[in-house]
C-alpha cells in the first residue's frame, strides 16, 4: 500500500517541493492545504496516512489546531513543521513529532518513516534527522537529545 500524505503549509513554493519529493519517493499526495478550515476537510475527505503540518499558516491559523478537529483519523502520523521547534514543542500538543525548517529532502523522507513506525510500532527508532523530535513520551530507547547524523 502506498502511503497517503497530506501537506498543510501556507508556503506554496514549500508545499510544492515537498509534493515532489514524496511523490518521487513513492508517496501519493492527497492535497495541499493552506488553512486549518481547508486541512480539515481535506483529511476527512481522503484519510490520509500521514500529514506534514506547518505550525503557523495563513491567517493566523495554527497547525496545531487540526489533529484535535480529526478525531476520527486516529491512525494518522503527525509530522509539524516550524522554523521554532521549542514552540512547537509545548505539552499538550497532539501529533508526534516535529521537524525544524528548513529541511532537506532526506530528513523530511527519513522523519515520515519515523512518524509512520510510531504510529505502527509505538517506537521510534534512530537515527533521527537534524532538527527531528518526538513529541510527547514516544519510546526511542535512548534520551531525546537530537544530534546530526
Amino acid at each position: 500500500m502506498v502511503p497517503k500524505v497530506l501537506i498543510v503549509e501556507d508556503d506554496l513554493l514549500v508545499a510544492d517541493m515537498s509534493k515532489r519529493t514524496l511523490i518521487r519517493s513513492g508517496y501519493e499526495v492527497c492535497g495541499i492545504a493552506r488553512t486549518v478550515t481547508d486541512a480539515v476537510a481535506l483529511a476527512l475527505c481522503h484519510e490520509p496516512d500521514l500529514a506534514l503540518i506547518d505550525v503557523r499558516l495563513k491567517g493566523g491559523d495554527l497547525g496545531t489546531d487540526i489533529p484535535p478537529r480529526l478525531g476520527n483519523l486516529r491512525k494518522l502520523g503527525v509530522l509539524y513543521s516550524t522554523g521554532n521547534a521549542a514552540k512547537a514543542m509545548t505539552a499538550g500538543i497532539q501529533g508526534h513529532a516535529c521537524l525544524s525548517k528548513p529541511y532537506d529532502d532526506v530528513a523530511l523522507l527519513r522523519a515520515l518513516k519515523v512518524v509512520s513506525e510510531i504510529v505502527a510500532t509505538g517506537r521510534a527508532s534512530k537515527p533521527f534527522p537534524f532538527g527531528f523530535r518526538v513529541l510527547d513520551s514516544i519510546t526511542t530507547g535512548h534520551d531525546l537529545e537530537q544530534r546530526p547524523n
